[in-house]
């Protein structure tokens, strides 16, 4: 890593309480010994965890002190206002002013993220941030990007059209593809099918010459290999992501369940396939677009290695500093 390594996790937000966000932080710590971390939170919780994991080295740790936190029934936009100093308005307020921070790694809601965002680190060329997630794709050793997973329910057009660009940037970023296939998902293959949204969408994509727009996926088909990027409006797309990882879990479950029930070890290793491509864990969380920095928001039940995994993959994205330095590509 190069100078400027420092991230910013956000400890409040999760499911499972800031300790296991800190201990993941931790454990990035120790993977990464010339990362700096600043962990903003409650300064006794993190202290108190700290000392539980004997942390007596703290010269690569820094605490932001804040009680304050935004939970899911707050509305994000008042909050940013009346909750101001909540962590992850103040995680967000030091990426955007601090030159040595290069990211920031959150468990907060999506509607809070993205208020922060748009207020401290939006591209200007923009309408809006929105969050985009890495699938595993059919093919073997290839991921889909889908965007947007949750942070804009109500889309217009041109920002579905935003979303493309952005999520093509990415993917040819991380993954060097050339030229990023791009879907939209609807209710039928057919250009005639979707609603109004979908199809004034597809107008604008279709009439793209730097987009290799490959025309309407249907859920089915939305981790097919058949794109690169799957772009949708937040509420489609979150429905797509939740589902996607119901199915699997349910999957692995009855087949682990199928195996004792019958006695029938063999079918383990599959299993452990299923495992390793389907692994919440592995596949971190939903990467913000859009920003200046970037920003990671992990799933809500994330563990510690959770964490950790998300952090190696904001660390990942990090050094693309062209991603986040530019603007969306033109062409």
């Amino acid at each position: 890593m190069n100078k400027q390594n420092r991230i910013i996790i956000d400890t409040f937000g999760s499911d499972k309480g800031p300790s296991s966000v800190i201990l993941g932080g931790l454990l990035l710590l120790k993977a990464h010994p010339d990362l700096f971390i600043s962990f903003v939170g409650d300064e006794t919780i993190i202290n108190e965890e700290l000392n539980k994991n004997n942390i007596l080295d703290l010269s690569h740790i820094h605490i932001i002190h804040t009680n304050v936190a935004v939970n899911n029934f707050d509305n994000p936009t008042a909050a940013i206002f009346q909750k101001s100093d909540a962590s992850i308005f103040l995680a967000e307020r030091t990426l955007a002013e601090d030159d040595e921070t290069i990211g920031l790694l959150t468990a907060g809601s999506s509607g809070s993220i993205l208020m922060g965002s748009f207020r401290y680190l939006a591209n200007e060329t923009l309408t809006r941030p929105c969050m985009a997630s890495i699938l595993p794709s059919c093919k073997q050793g290839e991921f889909v990007c889908l965007v947007d997973t949750g942070s804009t329910i109500d889309c217009l057009p041109t920002q579905l059209h935003e979303f493309a660009r952005l999520g093509r940037d990415l993917m040819k970023q991380l993954y060097k593809i050339e030229s990023p296939k791009i879907g939209l998902l609807s209710n039928g293959a057919e250009s005639s099918k979707g609603n109004k949204l979908v199809k004034e969408t597809y107008g604008l994509l279709s009439t793209d010459p730097n987009l290799n727009f490959v025309g309407n996926i249907e859920g089915n088909n939305a981790l097919s290999g058949d794109c690169d990027v799957l772009v949708a409006d937040g509420f489609a797309g979150n429905m797509v992501l939740k589902v996607t990882e119901g199915t699997a879990a349910r999957m692995i479950k009855d087949m682990v369940m199928y195996s004792k029930a019958h006695n029938q070890p063999d079918i383990m290793p599959l299993v452990q396939h299923m495992l390793a491509t389907y692994d919440i864990s592995s596949l971190g969380g939903a990467i913000v677009l859009g920003v200046r920095k970037p920003i990671i928001k992990c799933r809500g039940n994330s563990d510690e290695k959770a964490i950790l995994n998300t952090g190696e993959i904001l660390i990942n994205i990090a050094n693309n500093k062209s991603f986040f330095e530019g603007k969306v590509e033109n062409k």
